[in-house]
């Protein structure tokens, strides 16, 4: 017993001179090797194009799928590096971490995201080669997406060993999930179910697996300052302003990824409003809570992406807004808090709020918009492109209870494998902080601080509301 206790409660050692560099440079010669032997360009990228254009009467190098694609995996590329990266720097004391981290897993995931996707969609039986091009990519940081969003439940609490072990294993995970939800049963376009539930729930069963009983020693880190809050709101406008590329990047051209475009701007922008409205409700003297701003604004964005593509009706779309804006900041004041108490799942930065609940509500959008289309609202040809998928034997029926089921695996997915892994980073040999330690860049980064750093007081905290001061009761 005595081994047993010193083996996991022994004193941890935050050292990782050896293993952070050993990792990463076993794993980049790892990638390398296996892009030699399995990644291609796609022909559209390979210098044959010209011949490829011959073969299948392309006119005009315009049609390239570069074209198609660029602009919206620039818009991509921007919300996970960007984006994802500054909004994790809300912690007064952590943001190297968030942000450096971010780079690290966001730049690791999509490497072994390629690869992952490569093997499960697309790989040529006639060479056994996977062949990347624009789609390719946009995919590998949707993958990545879900990782970064398990990553916000631990922010400041883990390594960065476990955060690489995390996000090879979420990576893994995501592309099997993917591909049942995506190949085997049709559904889902901007992955309110695949991504954000799947990540959400993901992250949050990893956070449950290490408790910290005594996080509470590391609360004087756990809030934000102004400038901290300043630079993560600058993180949500750039995810704001992008969202409606992310949930029409790999939709199909035309109709659907113009409706996508629509039906996300429109629920954005409702959410915003719905979220100043509660978040002013929810505290005496109507003061906002920038912690709301920051997240619940965005949950607009995570419920349309299932329903993206479907004829739901710009009212309908505002109607989503409001219902996220509503249930996310409602997670903020109420759940997190309980969830922390009761549930024993320390959320950090609240991704049950901002990814988990509102993925769920986009997967029952989608479901009862199939369950209600119509061939008098997309025509004969429509209802078989936008719902059906072209299965010309299903009912409407039987499309929604498709995507009743992919919320069903993305959820399952998201748990089992966060319970697994989660087991995993359990183990006492991942140089994670420890509980008085946690949210302090000084662990992993050489860190200078101003000298009057120590006498800025915390603005808010995502756990606890910020109490209003004696003066305003």
């Amino acid at each position: 017993m005595d081994s047993c206790k010193n083996f996991w409660c022994g004193p941890k050692n935050t050292n990782v001179r050896i293993s952070l560099p050993a990792i990463c440079f076993i794993w980049q010669i790892a990638m390398i090797a296996l892009f030699a032997i399995f990644v291609r360009y796609d022909p559209e990228a390979d210098a044959h194009w010209t011949e490829y254009m011959h073969q299948n009467n392309i006119t005009s190098n315009i049609e390239n799928d570069f074209y198609y694609r660029y602009p919206s995996f620039q818009d991509v590329h921007v919300m996970i590096f960007m984006g994802f990266g500054l909004l994790f720097t809300f912690l007064k004391r952590y943001s190297f971490g968030g942000v450096g981290f971010n780079f690290l897993i966001s730049a690791f995931g999509l490497q072994w995201a390629l690869l992952m996707q490569g093997w499960f969609h697309s790989l040529d039986s006639t060479d056994w080669t996977i062949k990347i091009g624009m789609k390719s990519l946009i995919n590998a940081d949707f993958c990545v997406a879900g990782c970064l969003i398990a990553f916000g439940a631990c922010l400041g609490k883990v390594s960065p060993i476990q955060l690489m072990v995390m996000t090879l294993c979420g990576v893994s995970l995501f592309a099997v999930e993917e591909y049942v939800i995506l190949n085997l049963i049709h559904v889902d376009t901007g992955g309110s179910m695949v991504i954000h539930t799947f990540g959400g729930y993901y992250g949050l069963t990893i956070s449950w697996i290490l408790y910290r009983p005594n996080l509470h020693q590391s609360k004087r880190l756990r809030g934000s300052s102004y400038h901290s809050d300043v630079f993560a709101m600058i993180g949500t406008l750039f995810l704001w302003v992008h969202w409606p590329s992310f949930n029409s990047a790999i939709g199909n051209h035309g109709d659907g990824q113009h409706r996508a475009v629509i039906n996300t701007y429109l629920s954005l922008a409702a959410s915003v409003l719905t979220t100043f409205a509660v978040s002013s409700l929810s505290a005496k003297r109507g003061k906002l809570s920038m912690v709301h701003i920051q997240n619940a604004t965005l949950a607009g964005g995570v419920a349309m992406g299932t329903a993206a593509e479907i004829m739901v009706s710009p009212y309908s779309a505002l109607v989503v807004g409001v219902c996220s804006g509503i249930i996310s900041t409602f997670g903020f004041v109420v759940l997190t808090p309980f969830m922390e108490k009761h549930m024993k799942i320390q959320d950090t930065c609240g991704i049950h709020n901002l990814h988990a609940m509102p993925g769920v509500l986009g997967g029952a959008v989608g479901a009862v918009t199939a369950a209600f289309a119509s061939t008098s609202v997309y025509g004969q040809e429509g209802l078989m492109h936008a719902i059906m998928h072209g299965f010309v034997d299903r009912t409407m029926g039987m499309q929604a209870a498709h995507q009743a089921a992919g919320l069903c695996i993305a959820i399952i997915s998201g748990i089992g494998g966060g319970a697994v892994v989660g087991c995993i980073l359990r183990l006492p040999c991942w140089g994670d902080p420890e509980d008085e330690n946690c949210f302090d860049d000084e662990v992993y980064w050489e860190v200078t601080l101003p000298e009057d750093e120590e006498s800025v007081p915390p603005v808010n905290q995502y756990n606890d509301q910020k109490a209003d001061k004696q003066t305003d009761v």
